[in-house]
C-alpha cells in the first residue's frame, strides 16, 4: 500500500483593502454638472467643492441642484450645502463698522469663521456627529443659526459664496481647504436685473433698488471677476 502524499493547502487569497466605491457613471437624465461633481467622489473621504462668482450669477441655485442631484443619485445625506451667506455680520455689527450700505461686500462677512467651519467639516478623521451651519434669512435680513446640517456620512460638501476665490486674507485660507473651486458666471445685464428684482421683493423702492445695484452690487461683482483666473473651471448659468 502506497503512502499518501502530503499536499499543502493553497494559501488563502488575500482580501483587498476596503476603499470607498467610485461614483457610478452618469445616468441618462443626470445634469452634466451633477455628474462632474459626483466624479469628485472617485477619491475616498469627504470632498469640498466651492462655487464662487458675482452676485446673482446663480450660485445658490446651482449648489442646490448639485446637492439634490447627488442625493438622488447616491442616497440621502451624501451631499450637503454650506453657504457663505450664513456668515453675514449682523445688522448691529454692520452699523458699528459703518458698513450698513455695503452689506454683501467682503468686509461684511465673517470670513475667518467660515474658514474655521470649512476646516472643521473637512477634518481627518471626520466628525462623528452632525455639524450645523448658519444661513441668511431674507425675510429677517439677518443671519440665523443652524439652518443647515452636515451629517457624519456626507461625502460632498458644496460651499458657495461670492468671494471664495478672492486673493485676500481669510479668503485665501478658505479656498485652500477646497478640492475644487468653480466660477459661476452669467451676463451682467441678467445679474443686475435679478438683483433689482431681489431688492424690490425685499421692500426697496425702485430708486433704492437701482442705487443698491449701482453703488454696492456692481462694484462687488467687478471685484469678484478678478478671482475668475484662480478657479478650477468656469460654468455658465445664463
Amino acid at each position: 500500500m502506497s503512502t499518501p502524499q502530503y499536499r499543502p493547502k493553497p494559501a488563502p487569497t488575500p482580501t483587498p483593502p476596503r476603499s470607498a466605491p467610485p461614483a457610478p457613471p452618469r445616468r441618462n437624465g443626470d445634469p452634466p454638472l451633477v455628474a462632474d461633481a459626483a466624479r469628485l467622489l472617485d477619491r475616498p473621504g469627504r470632498r469640498l467643492l466651492g462655487l464662487c462668482g458675482p452676485p446673482a450669477a446663480g450660485k445658490s441655485a446651482l449648489a442646490r441642484t448639485l446637492v439634490d442631484g447627488i442625493n438622488v443619485r447616491l442616497g440621502t445625506d451624501t451631499a450637503a450645502y454650506l453657504p457663505l451667506d450664513g456668515f453675514h455680520l449682523s445688522n448691529q455689527q454692520l452699523e458699528r463698522l459703518g458698513l450698513g450700505d455695503r452689506k454683501g461686500s467682503p468686509p461684511s462677512f465673517d470670513v475667518y469663521g467660515y474658514a474655521a467651519l470649512l476646516r472643521r467639516v473637512g477634518a481627518v478623521p471626520l466628525p462623528d456627529h452632525d455639524v450645523y451651519a448658519p444661513d441668511y434669512d431674507r425675510t429677517l435680513h439677518e443671519p440665523v443659526a443652524a439652518r443647515h446640517r452636515i451629517a457624519p456620512g456626507v461625502r460632498l460638501v458644496v460651499a458657495e459664496g461670492n468671494y471664495l476665490g478672492l486673493d485676500a486674507p481669510g479668503w485665501r485660507e478658505a479656498a485652500e481647504l477646497l478640492d475644487e473651486l468653480w466660477y459661476v458666471d452669467a451676463p451682467d445685464e441678467l445679474r443686475e436685473q435679478r438683483l433689482r428684482e431681489r431688492h424690490l421683493g425685499n421692500g426697496s423702492s425702485a430708486e433704492r433698488a437701482r442705487a443698491r445695484v449701482e453703488g454696492n452690487d456692481r462694484p462687488n461683482g467687478e471685484l469678484v471677476k478678478s478671482s475668475r483666473g484662480r478657479c478650477t473651471r468656469v460654468v455658465g448659468t445664463g
